[in-house]
């Protein structure tokens, strides 16, 4: 397989979990690391990589723009193609996350995890981004900061979803799941709450 991967956690673990970044930020951010990192030191393994967009920023420094989505999808199904879809669960930060989605029920993957999901963009809720959505079979857990701005609480739950997608909300987050210091609540906090929750569907689709 050609596409960059970092691997964390066992290889005997009884699913591995693939995670995309976002559009904006690499698969070793800070972010992917502490949800990569948390996940694998509760004993499941971890595959992150990066699209050939990032890739090829990592190895020039020029910035470009995310490749267009048919690149990404084809991206997608190569990495599922490389590792098998039987112990499988995909998903990703943001854009990384939102691609899983649109190729979870052909590929035929165990499940689905989507950390931050762009529902609509930035100041423009009339745009959704939940068609397909609507019918996904494939058992999913979006994992939402309350303010991210791409969906908030007060907007999903009015959405018509599958009944497959388990919603899980993060105190005042923000689209990284980063709360306001007012809030009462850390971020250090909301990302440990992110990777118990991980866990317990990882666990729960394993049997």
């Amino acid at each position: 397989m050609t596409v960059p991967t970092l691997t964390d956690g066992p290889a005997a673990a009884p699913l591995t979990l693939v995670l995309a970044h976002g559009a904006g930020a690499p698969m070793d951010s800070p972010f992917m690391n502490r949800i990569a990192e948390g996940v694998a030191a509760a004993g499941w393994r971890v595959v992150r990589f990066e699209f050939p967009y990032m890739a090829a920023r990592r190895a020039t420094g020029a910035k470009k723009p995310p490749d267009r989505a048919p690149a990404l999808i084809e991206t997608w199904r190569e990495v599922i193609a490389g590792f098998g879809r039987e112990k499988l669960v995909i998903g990703g930060k943001s854009m990384g996350g939102r691609m899983a989605t649109m190729v979870a029920d052909k590929a035929g993957v165990r499940g689905l995890i989507c950390l931050g999901y762009p529902f609509h963009p930035p100041g423009r809720p009339e745009k959704l981004r939940t068609e397909h959505l609507e019918t996904l079979r494939t058992p999913a857990l979006i994992l939402q900061g309350e303010r991210d701005p791409l969906g908030r609480a007060d907007e999903v739950p009015g959405y018509n979803l599958s009944d497959a997608i388990a919603l899980s909300w993060l105190p005042d987050g923000d689209h990284g799941f980063k709360p306001r210091k007012a809030s009462g609540h850390s971020e250090a906090g909301n990302m440990a709450a992110a990777v118990e929750r991980i866990c317990g569907f990882l666990e729960t689709l394993a049997g």
